[in-house]
């Protein structure tokens, strides 16, 4: 796509227009878009739980930080200020366990950090339950887009760019 002269960093644009310097690109896969916020300076962490899509990321860049895991259950030493899911990535969790990603991540963000994600929407995983697992998250949606563009959200498409901020720790649980 870049040689073709399209804009391959929509997500790493999108992310850039939100404040702090710590990154978490959930579901990381090869790395596309933290390689691109970590170029442009943040301090970025990627997870994914494909072993094969982190050692691609880690042959892009072996001093970066690319981690292992189960965005249901992961734990890190520090919090975030913004975490990225990119590409869907809640669509490759498995549905079951799908509703776990949401308060799991929320307890990794600081206070007032933004929880940024990019992803389709079909039954029976739809944006009214996204936006429910994050409320009870104890994040507040701040912004709806259509795009990583920002082209505005219509309910009519199933896609959406949904930005939820957190509530201090001692107001999210629900």
């Amino acid at each position: 796509m870049a040689s073709q002269g399209e804009e391959v960093h929509g997500e790493a644009d999108f992310v850039d227009r939100y404040p702090g310097g710590r990154i978490l690109d959930a579901g990381c896969g090869m790395g596309r878009v933290g390689l691109e916020l970590a170029r442009r300076g943040y301090e970025v962490v990627g997870v994914d739980n494909d072993d094969d899509m982190l050692d691609r990321a880690r042959a892009k860049d072996a001093e970066a930080t690319w981690v292992l895991g189960d965005l249901t259950s992961i734990r890190f030493d520090r919090p975030f200020d913004t975490i990225v899911l990119a590409g869907n990535t809640l669509l490759f969790v498995d549905p079951p366990r799908r509703h776990l990603v949401v308060p799991n991540l929320a307890e990794a963000l600081v206070d007032g950090g933004h929880l940024i994600c990019g992803s389709s929407y079909s039954p029976p995983y739809d944006l009214r339950g996204y936006d429910e697992w994050c409320h009870h998250a104890g994040l507040e949606l701040i912004e709806r887009y259509g795009t990583w563009e920002r082209d505005p959200y219509r309910e009519d498409r199933n896609y959406a760019v949904s930005v939820h901020r957190a509530r201090p720790l001692s107001e999210r649980t629900d």
